[in-house]
């Protein structure tokens, strides 16, 4: 009975196992994937050595360091791959990009070039600009993988939060540049003293390009705060208590940074930034508690 049973089910049996050979081999890139992703979000801790003694094993073993100036080659190696590319893809919407970028002004027709090999060095400098700004996700995932073998896991964590972090805060001062800054800038700049201005091609993008760029970093303010934070070299109380010096460092950097002389620009760029000064204080109360539970342990 027992034979019997067994050749009338071999059938059944050979077919659940081509089926479950078919789901394996079906779903095999998920699994790789997964396994991936938790080999890049769980590495193994680095063993605990003091600089002292990294230096010192450097110094009696130079041929060490051989290996990581291979890695640092091949990281910088795709990095430049990838700026290659997204700049080759920008400057095929590098006319995009430069209407784009003239609007505020009046569009491209308001601009007038005098110089010969002025609108062909617009296009290659917006279209890397543009290309940098494409290819900079790439770039520091490279940097990430270089640098993180030797952080501890919760250091890589806090990389893994600050980076897509600090994208976004470059995005929100981009986009508060080109629609709140610049219409209020360029109309006071080009009427100023009723004298009437036919701006260059070369000069318009650079000063928008620049300005977009200083002030997309400023927003990086918060995360500059929660790292130092983080490190134990600046605290929330007394962030908060020196609120005043801060404003009076922001007037000084917003003038800076401001390309007119009036209050009122002046003003729009402080008005932001003040904001992002008091979420620094947040977010170094959060980073300070963070750090305060990982030493109880110790």
């Amino acid at each position: 009975m027992r034979r019997l049973l067994y050749w009338l089910t071999w059938p059944i049996r050979i077919l659940l196992r081509l089926l479950w050979r078919f789901v394996v081999w079906l779903t095999w890139p998920i699994r790789a994937l997964a396994a991936r992703l938790i080999a890049f979000f769980n590495p193994p801790d680095p063993e605990e050595v003091s600089m002292t003694d990294a230096l010192a094993h450097t110094l009696r073993n130079p041929a060490d360091l051989l290996p990581h100036l291979e890695e640092l080659r091949v990281r910088i190696l795709w990095a430049l791959i990838s700026l290659a590319i997204s700049t080759a893809l920008s400057f095929l919407f590098a006319r995009q990009l430069l209407e784009f970028l003239a609007e505020p002004i009046g569009g491209l027709g308001v601009l007038q070039a005098i110089e010969v090999t002025e609108p062909i060095a617009v296009y290659m400098r917006v279209s890397l600009l543009a290309g940098v700004t494409l290819a900079m996700p790439a770039i520091l995932y490279q940097i990430y993988q270089f640098i993180s073998p030797g952080l501890r896991r919760s250091e890589r964590r806090m990389l893994l939060f600050i980076i897509p972090f600090a994208t976004l805060l470059f995005g929100l001062g981009l986009t508060f540049t080109y629609y709140i800054m610049l219409p209020a800038a360029i109309p006071f700049l080009v009427q100023f003293g009723g004298i009437h201005t036919i701006p260059r091609p070369d000069n318009y993008f650079k000063f928008v390009t620049s300005l977009l760029f200083w002030i997309g970093l400023s927003f990086q303010m918060p995360l500059v705060i929660y790292a130092l934070a983080a490190a134990g070299l600046v605290k929330a109380r007394a962030l908060a208590q020196y609120w005043r010096f801060a404003i009076v460092g922001i007037a000084i950097l917003a003038a800076a940074v401001t390309p007119t002389v009036d209050p009122v620009n002046m003003g729009l760029v402080m008005l932001p930034m003040i904001g992002l000064y008091f979420l620094s204080i947040l977010l170094a109360f959060i980073a300070q508690r963070g750090r305060e539970r990982r030493r109880k342990p110790e």
